[in-house]
């Protein structure tokens, strides 16, 4: 297995010429991000993520973090790799110094996390499930919560989880039954379990924060009376020192198809009537305080699938060049040629190549947004970049998740039959992506979410700002060379989107079904076209820098090359998903559930 390099030459490009992290930079609030920190940040995350982190992804594969006496153990080097990611500083990198944080962009945290994951996707869950509980809390923690958990939570001594799922409920989060009830004090007895807990119990750290949803009583049915409760491992004391443990135990850890080092819990709370838990924000709005939490993770995990793929196309790069077999068309050197001179490897290495230069742009792009949507000092451009935040999150999330099965599966196929074998360490990339779609809400739940609430939010507001802004760069591109075969099909593409988001407007209407029925290929529409888009914009940033002083001319070259690739092998399919968008619920339903077995 090839080792890990960081592509931290495509990650500043990225911020200097595709997305306009200087414009936040300047912003008072993050006066301290200048070039030299943010590249100082960027390649010693990378250093970090190379050499301590990603040694450790085998043997977490192999081994697992197993469940002894009620107690979780992680792999060997797990902890030791933790505890120098958190001396590090890397967790507070983002968030509020008045809590212990750094005070950085948020942009920068979801690159650094990108890293980790690509290094190992197990590990990295751990601190990405904390960052969610510190937004949750700063955002909705009353001063007494926050000033008892974030410091701690900030510094990594103390990690957070997430705690929705039920056995019976899944992604019906209304339908989960744990109960809060009143017991003096401010303080609430949770009873309940849930499911798929990440990191539900670790070695890591001495305590563990869950931020759990649970139902007071005479709540209304389903999501309307939900509440969010705060609820440690170990109590703590006023002095925050660590008190008694409290009433949650591990039932048991999944056994799971990949990122066998991540402990994924059944956790149960109040067996012996004794756990004690906390309001977080106002009784029956833990939705709201919760999707702070989810919104966090969904980006990022968009940016896992990016990450995985990006591992798995290092191998397979790496193996094509060394594997020797057959002789390529049009080479006359004696013996077998490398397979990457094979058009169908170059092809899927091609494909591979591109799609995660587009999908990471897309997630640069979305954190910046939400970065602006967070921190601008004018409230109308918040609004804007809120609204662009959320219409790109879910785009982030489900085609980025998707990516990193279809790419990582890419790689298992340019090794051949030494992909199928778990010593090439392929599969396991294969293994760990395919969570990602699953996570944080389903990717058709992600569409759904851009169908039935993105596309109308002001009136469609943001969806037509964004098409107008592709619309309007495609048209200023040059019309002849590398640029003008970009330009056409990214026109086209914006073209198509356009028409495909005015019928699904007018179904909503009217028709919800047909909408909801075409959602799905509609994402992937929206999603490769913002991709080609963010790839258009490093071309021809890379056009006018080739041939200056010092420039990169090859990278910058290969920058071009491959946005072409992607505008004509990837985004020209565009406008051909719009038939499956528009074609209804029809033929989805026209078998009877007892006709599909037939």
């Amino acid at each position: 297995m090839a080792n890990y390099l960081p592509p931290t030459r495509d990650m500043r490009f990225i911020l200097d010429h595709v997305v306009d992290f200087a414009a936040l930079a300047e912003l008072d609030v993050f006066a301290e991000a200048t070039p030299d920190v943010v590249g100082a940040v960027i390649e010693e995350a990378g250093r970090l993520a190379a050499e301590v982190v990603a040694p450790l992804n085998v043997v977490g594969d192999q081994q697992g973090s197993v469940l002894e006496n009620g107690i979780v153990r992680t792999p060997p080097g797990f902890r030791e790799a933790y505890q120098a990611y958190a001396e590090g500083g890397w967790n507070g990198l983002a968030f509020a110094p008045a809590y212990g944080g750094q005070g950085l962009p948020g942009t920068l945290a979801v690159i650094v996390g990108e890293m980790l994951n690509s290094a190992n996707m197990a590990f990295a869950l751990c601190p990405m499930l904390n960052g969610g509980a510190v937004e949750a809390l700063t955002a909705h923690g009353s001063p007494e919560i926050k000033e008892r958990y974030l410091e701690k939570l900030i510094s990594g001594d103390w990690t957070g989880t997430m705690n929705l799922t039920e056995p019976q409920a899944g992604s019906d989060v209304g339908a989960m039954r744990t109960k809060a009830e009143p017991a003096g004090g401010g303080a609430y007895h949770i009873t309940g379990q849930k499911i798929f807990i990440t990191y539900g119990d670790h070695d890591f750290t001495d305590n563990i924060i869950h931020l759990v949803l649970a139902r007071l009583p005479g709540a209304p049915d389903g999501t309307r009376g939900i509440s969010l409760f705060v609820v440690p491992k170990f109590l703590v004391n006023d002095d925050g020192s660590l008190g008694a443990r409290n009433d949650v135990r591990v039932v048991s850890l999944e056994h799971k198809l990949g990122i066998h080092a991540s402990p994924t819990c059944v956790m149960a709370f109040g067996d012996e009537g004794a756990c004690i838990g906390h309001l977080v924000g106002e009784e029956n709005k833990g939705m709201r305080a919760m999707f702070t939490m989810m919104n966090n993770a969904r980006l990022n995990v968009g940016v896992q699938g990016v990450a995985v793929a990006e591992r798995a196309w290092q191998a397979a790069l790496d193996y094509a060049r060394e594997r020797r077999q057959g002789r390529a068309i049009g080479r006359t050197e004696p013996g077998p040629s490398p397979i990457v001179d094979h058009a169908d490897v170059r092809r899927m290495l091609m494909t591979m190549k591109a799609n995660i230069e587009a999908a990471r742009a897309l997630a640069y792009w979305n954190a910046v947004a939400l970065d602006f949507g967070h921190h601008h000092p004018d409230a109308a451009e918040r609004a804007h970049y809120e609204r662009l935040a959320g219409l790109l999150t879910p785009l982030t999330k489900a085609w980025g998740s998707d990516l990193g099965v279809e790419l990582a599966s890419l790689a298992v196929q340019i090794h051949g039959g030494m992909g199928f074998i778990e010593e090439t360490g392929v599969a396991q990339f294969y293994r760990d992506a395919r969570i990602a779609p699953i996570y944080e809400g389903t990717n058709g739940i992600q569409a759904l979410d851009l169908v039935m609430r993105k596309l109308s939010l002001d009136g469609g507001e943001a969806l037509r700002a964004l098409l107008g802004d592709i619309t309007s760069f495609a048209a200023g591109l040059p019309d002849d060379g590398a640029l003008g075969a970009i330009k056409r099909p990214l026109a086209a593409a914006a073209e198509a989107v356009g028409a495909a988001s005015r019928w699904l407007g007018e179904q909503l209407a009217g028709d919800v079904a047909a909408a909801a029925a075409g959602a799905t290929p509609y994402l992937r529409m929206l999603a490769t076209t913002v991709g080609g888009f963010l790839l258009a914009k490093g071309a021809l940033a890379a056009s006018a820098l080739h041939g200056e002083d010092g420039a990169d001319n090859a990278f910058l070259e290969a920058r071009i090359v491959t946005a072409r690739f992607f505008a004509e092998q990837i985004l020209s399919q565009v406008p051909a998903l719009a038939a499956q968008v528009t074609a209804g619920e029809q033929m989805l339903f026209a078998l009877d559930p007892e006709k599909l077995a037939v």
